[in-house]
């Protein structure tokens, strides 16, 4: 095992290389990637996903290991500045990018503002959703609706809960509104899809599912039971337990595990399982502490506690962090990869004191110590494609896949190693239910 020292140290190389990437153009932004494509900002420069909105979360982590510095200290101002910016023109309301988003900055640089994301979101909410644009023609219908937790009315949902936990008094009716869409939605074959059938053009054909967190049914359960509890509507927390029910019916639970298919059908070329946060059992066990947290008492006869660990078994017994074969486990970010699945054990341990779930912490963390590239003062990761003709892609700067997050990861390895069960654990909009309670 590697000291709390080195993982904090390699924690900061990696944060002190993102910072490094910061340019300023009417506020900051990153590039995806380095060398970067272009030296102007790209058009998701203020998401979370690859975006300074990001950033937020990593600065986040910094400040409960030390004070920021005058460098951090200008850069939380100018996300937060930007998290406002022209709001009145903003119509992405999702959590990848979006509003919801901006929620999520805001809070994690503990910045005001939110009320007024809250109030964007209100305004454009529609009779059956919020406007996207990831979807259309000639696949669905004009003005579909998606219903996830990253890009749909889940997420919509997840940030008003959140806005609601900080005293924005009109997120309830958000809530209420993005909670009743999905209830309105919701199919009895299939819990819930990515896109509502209704929207899918016939000639198109069946539509390809995701059902885990991203963009499935995990997520959307999931919200639909934090809601049902802070919202305290019963009919809600049933809805949310007949989708986990579904879900469970869809997965392998052999050997006492539980792994959902990345895609239904299956998609010829691809992986059937995934064990990541957007299409693996790390992510789908937020929708059992999700059922925990909210008083669920049991989903397929045993109660989500259980199928929390079901999740987690599934996680430690796949072979990961190792590269077992070609295009397996080579992404080691939080959306897809090693620190992802890092900080659900994290939350675990910290919530449930399994020492095999710290054990597993340790050593994802140990894999990213290896994989890591240094240089003096610096570090970055770079994830690999083997089917490109070179695998080993450029280093990716931001949250969800990049330098950024799996920086963020190590610093919070270090400190809970070094204080335990009770080291601070940030909560964020789609994880604070499965954080230890104080």
């Amino acid at each position: 095992m590697t000291a709390p020292e080195q993982y904090a140290a390699l924690g900061e190389a990696g944060w002190r290389w993102v910072l490094d990437q910061v340019r300023w153009d009417d506020g900051p932004w990153i590039p995806e990637s380095v060398p970067a494509a272009a030296e102007k900002p790209p058009a998701d420069r203020d998401g979370m996903h690859s975006g300074i909105g990001g950033l937020a979360h990593v600065l986040a982590e910094v400040r409960l290991a030390r004070p920021w510095t005058d460098e951090e200290s200008g850069l939380a101002e100018g996300v937060a500045a930007r998290m406002r910016a022209d709001l009145d023109h903003v119509t992405d309301c999702t959590h990848f990018d979006g509003l919801v988003s901006r929620m999520g900055s805001l809070t994690a640089v503990g910045a005001p503002g939110v009320g007024a994301v809250v109030d964007r979101l209100s305004a454009l909410a529609g009779d059956d959703g919020w406007p996207q644009v990831v979807v259309g023609p000639p696949r669905y219908r004009p003005g579909a609706r998606v219903s996830d937790a990253t890009l749909g009315t889940a997420g919509v949902l997840l940030g008003a809960l959140w806005a609601g936990r900080h005293g924005v008094e009109a997120a309830r009716d958000v809530a209420t509104r993005a909670a009743d869409v999905l209830v309105a939605e919701q199919e009895p074959d299939a819990g819930w899809r990515f896109v509502p059938l209704r929207f899918r053009e016939a000639a198109a054909g069946p539509p390809t599912e995701m059902p885990n967190w991203s963009h499935g049914l995990a997520g959307i359960a999931a919200a639909l039971a934090v809601a049902g509890a802070d919202l305290d509507r019963p009919e809600l927390l049933e809805a949310a337990r007949r989708g986990a029910e579904h879900l469970v019916s869809l997965g392998d639970t052999t050997g006492g595990g539980l792994v959902v298919p990345r895609y239904l059908p299956p998609i010829a070329g691809e992986d059937p399982v995934t064990f990541t946060w957007c299409h693996g059992p790390a992510g789908t066990s937020l929708l059992f502490s999700a059922l925990e947290h909210a008083g669920v008492a049991s989903v397929a006869g045993e109660p989500p506690s259980q199928w929390h660990r079901r999740c987690l078994h599934s996680l430690r017994t796949s072979g990961l962090p190792d590269r077992l074969r070609p295009g397996f486990w080579d992404n080691d970010g939080r959306c897809c990869g090693t620190a992802g699945v890092g900080d659900v054990f994290l939350d675990a341990w910290q919530r449930g004191g399994h020492d095999e779930d710290l054990a597993f912490a340790v050593r994802l963390g140990d894999a990213l110590v290896e994989r890591a590239y240094a240089d003096g003062p610096r570090a970055c990761w770079r994830f690999l494609e083997h089917r490109a003709a070179d695998p080993v892609l450029p280093p990716g700067v931001g949250w969800m896949q990049g330098t950024a997050g799996i920086a963020a990861y190590l610093l919070r390895l270090a400190r809970v190693l070094r204080e335990g069960h009770h080291a601070a654990a940030l909560a964020r909009l789609d994880t604070w239910w499965g954080l230890p309670t104080r």
